[in-house]
């Protein structure tokens, strides 16, 4: 036997304790340092006393993941472990982008063509919605999956309401007659987030609403303003307000290096609010700045150190007009729910979010996302269907379309999407499990190779005592 490369520890602050984490059987114990170095001396094959305690305490490691039987077991369990995620068809997960429009114009957004939000021919027609229920009603059928979950993103989605309602409804009817539980589940900027919305999806599954807040009152008017330059924090509160009480609400912010400050003054504030407790998670991801990318940025360094990781991209922005607020959507099952670019400030924002008495992610468990699922599929408004949201509207990174007499045209991509795994270029890391090898969108639009892992394992290992601690605290 031998030790699981997938083992995690650290020490216990108080304590002579340590928590072990193995990040494939995502087993979490608290051990005493014998314990440690009982794995250590199986590791190096050097024979063990035989007693019955300790033969009790090496069948329970063993049973845990932590040792294992030889590195090439371990091997065949990672690689049965991805595609156990890939082929799972237990759920249909689809996201539907109504739109790339948007009726904001974010400081730092990458859209790019900011063209009039009332432009009809930006929007999914009705007619390729209907084809988006043909479509899914086909793979409800070839799949079988007892779950299905709509999201529903663009831009803004809610810009496109007939899209909205005639998908929700069609999907419904759909999985009612199959016996599917379904659930909706809306990414949107909040501006248009209304009671009369929410009522009208609630008897269609709806589960959850993400919305971004990026800062405080001030701070967040500067960056998500109106078109016209108008603020729009008020209007989404007084939406939140009327909403919460009857559907799942979850918030994200982004944040660079000038606006992270504010965000205690955004968790004392959102404490106050009477919808406090119905927050289901809070989640901020850094603003990732390029040339293309709204303004540039002041500064990147606080106090002479750099903090947040700010990639100059020399190339086209990839998403072609997705808006990048999904992540951290925590409202059930919705695109890049596990993803986010962390560093030392998402750390300190982890820290204060938690004493604020809010739920966020806890900054080690980062993917794999649902790029790696082949039955997790994106739409796009024309009907053409992406891996994930972030590569929404470009050409060569279709897989497919709604059409069937389209489908065949992107064969080459989507096989090459099947055979996707950048984690495989990153050696014995013990993080590849929750990691998945990073965020391939990041990896395509900072790297210019959507192969390369985009890796964040400082951040991730930084979050690991904040884990430990939470799982010490007795039940």
């Amino acid at each position: 036997m031998r030790a699981s490369r997938f083992t995690l520890s650290t020490p216990l602050p108080g304590s002579d304790e340590v928590f072990l984490f193995n990040t494939l059987t995502e087993s979490q114990i608290v051990v005493s340092p014998d314990v440690v170095d009982l794995i250590a001396r199986v590791d190096r094959g050097e024979p063990v006393a035989g007693t019955r305690t300790t033969r009790e305490a090496i069948r329970q490691l063993a049973e845990l993941g932590f040792l294992v039987e030889s590195a090439e077991a371990e091997q065949r369990a990672l690689e049965a472990f991805f595609r156990d995620i890939r082929e799972d068809a237990t759920h249909l997960r689809v996201t539907v982008l109504t739109t790339l429009q948007c009726n904001f114009a974010c400081d730092y957004c990458i859209q790019g063509d900011h063209q009039d939000h009332d432009a009809p021919e930006g929007r999914m027609s009705l007619d390729t919605a209907a084809r988006v229920g043909d479509w899914i009603e086909a793979r409800l059928d070839a799949l079988g999956s007892p779950r299905f979950t709509l999201t529903f993103f663009g831009g803004e989605p809610l810009l496109n309401l007939p899209v909205v309602y005639a998908l929700a409804e069609r999907a419904w009817t759909a999985c009612q007659a199959r016996g599917v539980v379904m659930t909706i589940s809306i990414i949107t900027n909040g501006l248009l987030l209304t009671e009369a919305v929410v009522d009208r999806l609630l008897p269609f599954g709806l589960a959850g609403v993400k919305v971004t807040l990026d800062g405080d009152r001030a701070t967040h008017d500067r960056l998500r303003p109106l078109r016209g330059g108008q603020g729009t924090f008020d209007r989404i509160i007084a939406n939140l307000r009327a909403v919460a009480p009857k559907v799942r609400v979850s918030l994200g912010g982004n944040f660079d290096v000038e606006s992270v400050a504010s965000y205690p003054a955004l968790l004392e504030f959102l404490r106050a609010e009477p919808f406090a407790d119905r927050i289901a998670k809070l989640t901020f991801k850094p603003i990732i700045r390029g040339p293309k990318t709204g303004r540039a940025l002041a500064s990147s360094a606080v106090d002479g150190r750099r903090v947040i990781p700010l990639v100059e991209a020399d190339r086209q922005p990839a998403l072609g007009g997705t808006c990048m607020t999904a992540a951290g959507a925590g409202s059930g099952s919705t695109p890049c729910d596990t993803c986010g670019l962390a560093d030392d400030a998402m750390g300190r924002l982890r820290e204060q979010t938690l004493a604020a008495g809010f739920h966020t992610p806890d900054g080690v468990h980062m993917g794999p996302c649902e790029l790696h699922r082949r039955h997790a599929s994106t739409i796009g408004p024309d009907g053409s269907l992406y891996p994930c949201p972030g590569f929404t509207g470009e050409p060569g990174l279709r897989v497919g379309h709604v059409r069937a007499e389209r489908h065949d045209a992107h064969r080459a991509t989507r096989e090459r999407f099947d055979r996707h795994a950048p984690w495989r270029a990153c050696g014995d890391c013990a993080l590849v499990p929750v990691c998945g090898g990073g965020c391939s969108v990041a990896a395509h639009n900072e790297q210019g190779d959507l192969d390369l892992p985009n890796c964040h394992k400082p951040a991730m290992l930084a979050a690991l005592p904040a884990l430990a601690a939470a799982a010490a605290v007795p039940a």
